[in-house]
């Protein structure tokens, strides 16, 4: 018998219908992942399993006595109460009587000795301790210190006491939202191995393909209302949504094609209404119902990066620059590093290893406390808030976007705001609702949206992936990639790193900075670890501050990969015509200047030949360097 069952369920806001009657089962030892656009109302489903929100009409089934947990998408903002009453919470009763326990066991007057003896009657009545002691378990399990209070919390953390809160009571339906926003790749890692090891069924929304990869049994979409199962892994149901959705193109063509043709013998003549047949005319009436009802599925996002005038050719390099804050705490130390035009930079570290600190700097808003930093020039910088500070939450997307502007430039185009909002997928009823009942993705994308707006060569993008639907990621994947501007990443979205980064920036958490050639996937394969993996390894916990500093004259002893990425293979098989191409030029200015007459030209022309064959000839040999640079990465 399943433990959850959805049964034509219906929910609607006003005249948009989310769930029109939509049916699911979850089996025990499942894991399901809902996918689906931003704003179908996947977490307003979860919302309903969990009884927060009561369907229009269905019915929602729980198999007797099964326990239910569920991990929230959105961060609690201004919580003071400790990690251990958190997790203490989910036990209800005793959870209250452990963290009032928890905190009286802080004091030493007499009234709270009296209260605690009290409490530990109906603690032990309650089989409290043994409750107690797996709350401490789990909070040592997460290296959480029992204490401390979550508004005190980074993002990563505060995850990790939900986690736990959830995971505390050993549920038989586990809710996952958005599990990985905010988490750093070994939490990640983590969060893999322990659900793979839940006996529990487990009902999740997820944007990240590698941990739906890992995670998925089966795939349900909500699509238009109705949920839709395939059961079958992540990459198999990516066939099978590609052949059904050409399927159902195919069907509503020929349908509109039928209903077309009867709509033309509806209005012939006089003669041909006396001999009309009504049964048709009935059949014609039921195909006109059919199509007004039918939902037509909402076309992709199709937004475009606007490019701003060309930044200088070096954007930042730095020379044994370091930075500490005032306290002493050292977060960057003896960095060395040059990023040119055109680089697409991905940051990898755990959380707490000084990334945006990193950021910073290379931005200019941080002067290192040793070493320099220099800044290229004409450096127009967009930033992506992976908080959607820069939102605001009571006014309308399109208030947020426009600024009391009808119209914006994008790449020399005049668009309307509305206009530019549906490129976004924003209707102009949804354009016009506040931000406080978007979901976290179309949040995500207006953030896209207002960075997109204003014209820059630099991105920096601070986990873009949060919240995205796989659709509109992939779109941002391919914008960036095309971007002739830098783009620096701070991402713990291992395939998107992957599909979009040219190199990696890792940080350790000891301050040292190490560059490694491609994404996340190609820094595995140098050798690229966490330190928490080093710390697992090691019988001997390994001190951060005790890390090797790399040697700055022997940037060759680098590990190199055991082949390269695509992107790598694709650049690689591309630079021998380049090669070629270069060389036919080089050859033809030679010739050119080789000419007995060429020295009798005006002076400004002869310079300019001169000078455009040492350019020639430069971009040869660094062309070449790059073509011996990949050969010898891909045959190590």
């Amino acid at each position: 018998m399943p433990l959850l069952i959805l049964d034509e369920v219906s929910l609607a806001y006003g005249m948009h219908p989310l769930l029109d009657g939509a049916s699911l089962s979850v089996d025990a030892g499942e894991r399901v992942c809902l996918l689906g656009r931003n704003g179908e109302g996947k977490s307003t489903l979860l919302k309903i399993v969990n009884g927060d929100v009561t369907p229009d009409g269905g019915r929602v089934k729980l198999e007797a006595g099964a326990r239910l947990a569920v991990l929230p998408q959105n961060l609690p903002t201004g919580d003071e109460r400790t990690a251990y009453d958190v997790v203490a919470s989910a036990f209800r009763e005793a959870g209250e009587l452990l963290a009032e326990f928890h905190a009286l066991s802080q004091q030493a007057d007499e009234a709270s000795l009296d209260r605690m003896t009290k409490v530990q009657e109906r603690l032990e009545a309650l089989d409290g301790w043994r409750l107690d002691q797996k709350v401490n378990a789990i909070l040592k399990q997460y290296q959480v210190n029992p204490d401390a209070r979550l508004n005190t919390l980074s993002g990563g953390w505060q995850r990790r006491v939900l986690l736990a809160a959830a995971l505390v009571s050993e549920p038989d339906i586990l809710l996952l939202d958005e599990p990985t926003n905010h988490l750093d790749v070994p939490a990640i890692s983590w969060l893999e191995d322990t659900l793979s090891q839940f006996r529990g069924a487990i009902l999740f929304v997820s944007h990240d393909r590698a941990f739906i990869r890992r995670m998925a049994t089966r795939v349900v979409e909500l699509d238009r209302g109705q949920l839709v199962s395939f059961a079958a892994t992540y990459d198999r149901y990516l066939d099978l949504k590609e052949k059904a959705l050409e399927e159902e193109e195919r069907q509503n063509a020929l349908f509109d094609k039928r209903l077309k043709q009867e709509e033309a013998w509806i209005r012939q003549g006089i003669k041909a209404r006396r001999t009309r047949n009504m049964g048709r005319v009935r059949a014609l009436k039921a195909m006109r119902e059919e199509r007004r009802l039918r939902r037509d599925r909402g076309g992709n996002a199709s937004f475009v990066v606007e490019d701003a005038a060309r930044s200088g050719r070096l954007v930042v390099e730095a020379r044994g620059a370091g930075f500490a804050y005032p306290d002493g705490k050292r977060v960057i130390e003896d960095m060395n590093l040059v990023i040119m035009r055109g680089d697409k930079i991905g940051l990898i570290g755990e959380n707490g290893t000084g990334k945006t600190t990193l950021v910073r700097l290379l931005l200019g808003e941080l002067q290192p406390t040793e070493g320099q930093i220099r800044l290229g020039t004409n450096r127009e910088v967009a930033y992506f808030d992976q908080l959607r500070g820069e939102l605001e939450l009571s006014k309308t997307a399109l208030d947020n976007l426009a600024e009391g502007r009808e119209y914006i430039e994008i790449n020399g185009q005049q668009k309307h705001v509305l206009g530019y909002l549906q490129e976004f997928l924003f209707s102009p009823e949804r354009a016009r609702s506040p931000v406080s009942v978007f979901s976290g993705g179309e949040r995500a994308r207006l953030m896209l949206a207002k960075l997109f707006s204003k014209p820059a060569n630099i991105l920096v993008l601070d986990e873009p992936t949060n919240d995205l639907d796989v659709e509109t990621l992939e779109l941002l994947e391919s914008q960036l990639v095309q971007f002739s501007g830098t783009v620096l990443v701070i991402s713990h979205d291992r395939e998107f790193l992957d599909n979009v980064v040219s190199d990696t920036l890792a940080l350790d958490g000891s301050g040292v900075v190490r560059e490694y050639v491609g994404g996340y996937t190609d820094w595995r394969r140098q050798g690229g670890r966490f330190s928490a993996e080093l710390e697992e390894a090691s019988p001997v916990p390994v001190k951060k501050t005790e890390a090797p500093k790399p040697a700055k004259a022997e940037p060759a002893l680098r590990p190199k990969p055991a082949k390269l990425s695509y992107k790598l293979k694709l650049e690689l098989e591309q630079l021998p015509g380049k090669i070629s191409e270069l060389e036919g030029a080089v050859e033809a200015l030679q010739q050119e200047i080789g000419d007995p007459e060429f020295y009798t030209r005006p002076q400004p022309e002869v310079a300019q030949k001169l000078e455009q064959l040492a350019d020639t000839e430069h971009q040869l040999e660094s062309t070449i360097e790059r073509w011996m640079e990949l050969e010898e990465l891909g045959n190590p």
